[in-house]
């Protein structure tokens, strides 16, 4: 009874730890009984019964990546580009990820190859290279919605390259080239043009600050010319009513100042020699003695007798200055 017992023990331990089943994280495993889909266990410890009970797929509920392999497709203009893609997806439903469709990951990527064959196929070639983000919003609503049904969500769809023709990338590359000397052509022209612009803006003030320089210079020389005329004018009606108040004498005195004034700028040249006198020195002498006359008159005293003039020299002839020198 004892070793009985014991077998009894054992086997019981045996049957138990053939119904303990633990989940790990982040997966889900479906329990059949007698091969029918009876439960998804979640992450954690589980009891089934032993040779009825069996884990039928272990899924994966975490977010995947499945790599698409390189495709051939031929665009709407008739260029063959190769293209690359992946998708993201997420099994919801461990389910119908396990018993609505066979070999998910590769019914996943033969759908995505399809659609997106269809989708680039649409396009142009310029179109499949400069609209990346439209492709993949494409892809993605309808990889989506063909694989709702099995459980699954597709939360990303990427090209990861397009390969365009030799002979077409060759061709873009002179097409980028031309476009680039074209924009550098432009800027330089550009350039030059607001050089030009600058310098004649520049010489464009500079002139206008010169005519109002000229314009302020000759404002103020008509200035300087109207204080002159004005000052000569006050000069004028001053003689004007000396000679009106004293007659001769005042004039005398004027054409006496004026006459000598001559007679010194002769004396100073450095080059004369000999003074020629244009007038008889009589009419100096007369001027001088008016002269005195304003003077004694303006003190008070009476005049002098005047003296005897000398005989004046011939018209003509010159006269030695002081000194003796010829």
């Amino acid at each position: 009874m004892g070793a009985f017992a014991i077998a009894l023990l054992v086997v019981a331990f045996i049957f138990l730890m053939m119904g303990v089943r633990v989940v790990r994280q982040g997966y889900v495993y479906t329990i059949e009984r007698l091969g029918k889909f009876t439960l998804a266990a979640e992450p954690g410890l589980h009891l089934i019964i032993p040779f009825v009970d069996r884990v039928g797929q272990k899924v994966n509920m975490m977010e995947q990546v499945l790599d698409v392999p390189g495709q051939e497709i031929i665009t709407r203009d008739n260029a063959m580009v190769g293209v690359d893609a992946v998708v993201f997806f997420q099994v919801l439903d461990a389910g119908k990820a396990a018993y609505e469709v066979h070999s998910l990951y590769l019914a996943i990527m033969q759908l995505t190859t399809t659609n997106l064959r269809t989708v680039m196929g649409s396009m142009d070639l310029d179109e499949t290279l400069s609209k990346r983000d439209e492709i993949n919003a494409k892809l993605l609503v309808v990889v989506d919605h063909a694989t709702a049904p099995w459980g699954v969500k597709i939360t990303r769809v990427e090209i990861k390259d397009i390969r365009p023709p030799i002979d077409i990338s060759e061709a873009m590359a002179r097409q980028m080239k031309a476009e680039r000397l074209k924009r550098a052509e432009i800027l330089e022209a550009e350039g030059t043009r607001a050089s030009d612009i600058l310098r004649a803006e520049g010489l464009k003030q500079s002139q206008i600050l010169a005519a109002e320089g000229r314009r302020e210079s000759a404002f103020r020389d008509a200035e300087a010319r109207e204080r002159a005329a004005e000052a000569e004018a006050r000069a004028t009606q001053v003689v004007s009513e000396a000679i009106a108040t004293s007659g001769t004498q005042a004039l005398n005195y004027f054409v006496a100042q004026k006459y000598t004034e001559a007679v010194a700028a002769f004396a100073t040249s450095p080059n004369a020699k000999t003074i020629l006198f244009p007038v008889e020195a009589t009419q100096l002498i007369g001027t001088l003695g008016g002269i005195g006359e304003l003077v004694r008159d303006a003190v008070g005293n009476p005049p002098p007798a005047a003296p005897k003039a000398p005989a004046p020299p011939a018209r003509g002839r010159s006269v030695p200055p002081a000194g003796g020198g010829q």
